[in-house]
């Protein structure tokens, strides 16, 4: 194999390597006698089909698979006595004849161009300092939550027939709907609770139920959405004949032992505890997101050195491509939606070179400490993965087990969060007792 530098500028790195055919061709005759004794073949006993004929028959595809090894090793070996560390997957240009190559008739030569990995010396975590806010659990949060679960365990209550409903009040209703004057399946219903305010029901319908008392009958006329479900309703009128049995009064569950066992627990003191428990925990991630974001925030700061352009390309049209389906849904921060899109690429490429520049740091500071990522934490987070997908749980863990590089992806978290650890328990680190608010404040983002 020879080896040629064609290029050192910056991060880019190009070689111009050959291999000769007559290596090729050992090579080749080094496959066959391997794969021989486990040729089996009409005519010939297994183990006994002569090399010639092997050659003959399956030569050119098992030179293709020459060449690939050929090429993946030579760049292998080319990176590791050049001391090259790629940043991304480096790019092969054949400059032989592919097909007189596999035939045996030129040497194997192409050009191997990459970028590589900046050379910096990261912080040393111990010279760091860092501010830690801290807040304690205030039983009004406590308190305020059951609140909230009391709320959602509401019961209705029939009111008197010349009550008229309000919102947050429910309806019992009898409903048939048409469109054209004709009945759609699925359009009509008996007996059917309905809050009013709570937006389940075609836009427009709850509003027309608004004052109306036990015994009313009144035509309800909607217009289905454009992208309703059903496309032959979508963006059509129609008309529900709907009549009204009842009209019913909102109340909150009494917070006791009883509203305690629908959620699972003994009683209400061990609701208190565990909802204070969910409390604690929610404070106690906010402190360290916030935590998190100061110590990214300082080694941004910290670091300046020369990015790899297709790592930050690459990085930027992850980040583009989700702008442009949020832009697509109607949902791109309200900020954003002020912006043109030359302003808004250039902020995001400069997030796109923020998380670049993040990540290598943090990967050099994770070398160095020697972090490594477990098996047992790579299921650990296959699992959590799974379980965000409820009734599909054996399907997302047979995902991960036919997909190496799915599971690869899962390490880069991982490390990260190992690696801000590791920063965290490193450095000087002073607590501040803050109130809620201030923990809970909104940071400004690039």
């Amino acid at each position: 194999m020879q080896v040629k530098e064609l290029k050192s500028e910056g991060l880019s790195r190009s070689y111009a390597i050959t291999i000769a055919k007559e290596d090729l061709a050992e090579k080749l005759e080094a496959k066959i006698k391997e794969m021989q004794p486990q040729v089996n073949l009409k005519g010939f006993r297994k183990g006994k089909v002569p090399a010639s004929h092997i050659r003959k028959m399956f030569g050119q595809s098992i030179m293709n698979d020459v060449v690939q090894e050929a090429v993946t090793e030579s760049t292998q070996k080319t990176l590791e006595d050049n001391k090259v560390r790629p940043a991304g997957q480096p790019s092969i240009d054949l400059r032989a004849n592919g097909e007189d190559v596999t035939k045996g008739k030129a040497d194997l030569e192409y050009t191997l161009n990459v970028e590589t990995i900046p050379e910096f010396e990261p912080v040393d975590p111990k010279t760091l300092k860092y501010t830690r806010l801290t807040t304690e659990l205030d039983d009004k949060v406590v308190e305020d939550q059951l609140a909230e679960l009391a709320k959602g365990q509401k019961s209705y209550k029939k009111k008197a027939k010349t009550a008229k409903a309000k919102k947050d009040d429910a309806v019992l209703i009898n409903f048939t709907g048409r469109v054209d004057g004709e009945a759609f399946e699925g359009g009509a219903m008996e007996g059917h609770q309905l809050v009013l305010g709570s937006g389940t029901f075609i836009p427009g319908f709850e509003d027309q139920l608004i004052g109306v008392k036990a015994g009313d009958k009144l035509d309800v006329k909607v217009t289905f959405p454009k992208d309703y479900q059903v496309d032959t309703l979508a963006d059509k009128e129609a008309v529900f004949e709907t009549e009204v049995l009842e009209v019913q009064g909102a109340t909150d569950a009494k917070v006791d032992d009883e509203f305690a066992k629908k959620f699972g627990m003994e009683d209400l003191k061990s609701l208190k505890e565990a909802v204070s428990k969910q409390a604690e925990g929610e404070l106690e991630e906010q402190s360290r997101m916030k935590l998190k974001r100061a110590i990214l925030d300082d080694l941004d700061a910290k670091h300046k050195f020369d990015l790899p352009p297709n790592m930050v390309e690459a990085e930027f049209n992850n980040i583009w491509a989700q702008v442009e389906k949020e832009k697509e849904a109607g949902q791109l921060d309200e900020d954003d939606a002020k912006k043109s899109d030359k302003k808004l690429k250039a902020d995001y490429r400069k997030i796109a070179e923020r998380r670049v520049r993040l990540g290598l740091v943090l990967a050099e500071i994770g070398a160095k400490a020697e972090i490594q990522i477990t098996n047992e934490e790579l299921q650990q987070a296959i699992v959590s993965e799974a379980r965000r997908y409820p009734g599909q749980e054996q399907q997302v863990i047979e995902f991960y087990q036919k997909n190496p590089e799915a599971v690869a992806q899962m390490r880069a978290p991982i490390f990260e969060e190992k690696t801000v650890n590791y920063i965290i328990d490193s450095a000087k680190m002073t607590d501040k007792k803050v109130d809620r608010d201030e923990l809970f404040k909104e940071d400004d983002m690039i």
